[in-house]
């Protein structure tokens, strides 16, 4: 297992490099030193300014949806359960929408660490976020749960198919490109943002793991090992609705990483132990976004495609294949 995790950790590295040094104009490790040198070196600005807050968005919002799928699926025990069925993205983006189709100004930009689209976005997941704490803290049953997530995803896309109906058509473009997803807008401010709430809430998710492999088995034998399940399931929604409302918010909707990603560590592990799955698969999660987000810009250079487009095309045919042989 050790290995494997150290190989994962390799791929993460190699990832993030490539990453970094390929782009309509590739460039080497000496660009970015001559430009922190002090050296007006045009290439370097372009690796340190653009290429590397890019691929480090990308690591952190894949190893956080990858977390996020993981902890749903195990939770619902329903291997199609993703970071998204939960309403979390479709709140996102009625906040979003408020703001570009209707012009709505929820807040104004409170900082250089989030525009006020990114605000509107975590305004919007919040009202989700807070619905689901509330039904989670009431019953019992994960089905139910689940239904109530689901409701709340068609409850907000159907106002923003309003505000998309009476919207002009710049603005109903500008919301579309939003909602395929992309890291080309992060920044250095943004990324702070995302790894200083990110980052700390993935780490907690591993003191969920002796709870995770415990409910594999189901929730009453979950309560005779001495967990107070309740606890466990708001513990579990507010780790998931917070780690895909961020990624969202910044980055629009990302397909497909959440869902498969789990699934993929699973086979190459070959174990059900979460002590092995969480960090297993915030490695995977963050190697593939950045592969992936690699061949959205490259694919078809100079323009470059959704990042939604690529890892659909990715995690579709495994999700196919573990329909079918499940």
């Amino acid at each position: 297992m050790t290995k494997k995790l150290f190989l994962l950790l390799i791929l993460l590295t190699v990832s993030i490099f490539l990453g970094i040094i390929i782009g309509s104009v590739n460039a080497s490790i000496f660009d970015l030193i001559k430009f922190l040198s002090g050296k007006n070196d045009v290439l370097g600005y372009i690796v340190f300014e653009v290429r590397m807050p890019r691929t480090f968005a990308a690591a952190i919002a894949g190893a956080s949806l990858a977390v996020s799928g993981l902890l749903l699926q195990t939770y619902f025990r329903n291997p199609l359960a993703g970071p998204y069925v939960l309403g979390i993205s479709s709140a996102a983006s009625f906040g979003v929408a408020l703001y570009i189709l209707a012009g709505v100004i929820l807040v104004p930009n409170f900082s250089f660490y989030a525009p006020a689209f990114v605000v509107s976005a975590l305004l919007g997941s919040a009202i989700a976020i807070l619905v689901l704490v509330l039904v989670a803290a009431k019953v019992r049953s994960g089905v139910t749960l689940l239904i109530v997530g689901l409701m709340i995803g068609y409850a907000f896309s159907a106002v923003d198919q309003i505000l998309i109906t009476f919207a002009n058509a710049r603005n109903v473009q500008i919301y579309i490109l939003w909602s395929f997803g992309t890291f080309s807008g992060v920044t250095w401010s943004y990324l702070e943002f995302m790894l200083i709430i990110l980052l700390p809430v993935i780490v907690s998710s591993f003191f969920l793991s002796k709870s995770l492999n415990a409910l594999l088995l189901g929730e009453e034998y979950a309560k005779t090992m001495g967990i107070n399940v309740k606890v466990v399931r708001i513990a579990i929604m507010c780790i998931s609705a917070i780690l895909t409302a961020v990624v969202t918010a910044y980055c629009g909707i990302i397909a497909f990483v959440g869902l498969a990603v789990p699934h993929i560590v699973r086979l190459f592990f070959k174990t059900s132990n979460h002590f092995i799955l969480i960090p297993a698969s915030a490695l995977a999660g963050a190697s593939i976004t950045v592969l992936c987000d690699i061949i959205a810009r490259m694919l078809l250079n100079p323009i470059e495609l959704p990042i939604s487009v690529v890892t659909s095309l990715f995690g579709a045919p495994i999700v196919i294949y573990l329909v079918i042989n499940r």
